[in-house]
């Protein structure tokens, strides 16, 4: 693959080598933006599970303490009490069947879809144009409940949902390159966190395989996960 001269000189302050501790690694990666907008930092978490096998799966939700740096739109599907509390979190749109016809319709202009248990039947009808997107409500992230006003709340402060790929690679924002190395390392340090938390029971071996950052337009920067201690 051939890059571009900004990446190449970025990647020249990069030891490829090396796995920098968390604070280093994340004050390198700031160095490394050379973009004209503000790029979002990325974690990318290489874990020691199967995702092939239901109980080696890594999902779960978590509140970046100072969130991603980005307007997240968000949007409810329910009806009743639930509605009123979705539109005074500060929900974008909120409906429930006109709303689930819009989006099969072609609406896709949000970031988080919130849902409650009853409506779930109905919304599961949009899987097909919602899972691929990955904005399919779940009640592991928090995006199916009936406390549909704390979970409006939760996605418009910066919750943001982490799972595996196939190659059993967590991709997710960990904030933007503005924030600084201090705000970055607050939220990373949470991510981690919530991943080390949430390893299954039959995972074996070394569960941290590897971890990188990396800003939306540079090189990847390995960091050690020795302190998380799985």
């Amino acid at each position: 693959m051939k890059h571009g001269k900004q990446y190449v000189e970025s990647a020249k302050l990069v030891d490829r080598t090396k796995a920098y501790d968390m604070n280093e690694a994340l004050a390198v990666c700031c160095q490394t933006a050379k973009a004209k907008f503000d790029e979002t930092v990325e974690l990318h978490v290489r874990l020691g599970v199967d995702s092939r096998h239901a109980d080696q799966q890594v999902r779960g939700a978590v509140i970046l303490p100072n969130g991603t740096g980005k307007n997240v739109r968000v949007v409810a599907i329910c009806k009743g009490e639930a509605a009123k509390a979705a539109e005074a979190a500060g929900a974008q749109e909120v409906g429930d069947t006109d709303l689930i016809a819009k989006i099969a319709g072609g609406y896709m202009d949000f970031d988080v879809l919130v849902t409650t248990p009853d409506m779930m039947g109905q919304v599961g009808r949009l899987g097909k144009v919602l899972g691929p997107r990955g904005l399919m409500p779940n009640p592991k992230a928090g995006t199916v409940t009936p406390n549909i006003g704390q979970a409006v709340t939760d996605a418009k402060a910066g919750k943001i949902e982490y799972r595996l790929d196939k190659q059993n690679i967590i991709h997710v924002p960990v904030g933007k390159v503005s924030f600084g190395p201090e705000k970055l390392a607050v939220n990373l340090n949470t991510v981690m966190e919530a991943i080390a938390k949430a390893k299954p029971a039959a995972a074996k071996g070394t569960y941290f395989k590897s971890a990188s950052i990396a800003t939306t337009m540079g090189p990847g920067i390995k960091f050690s996960t020795q302190k998380y201690g799985v």
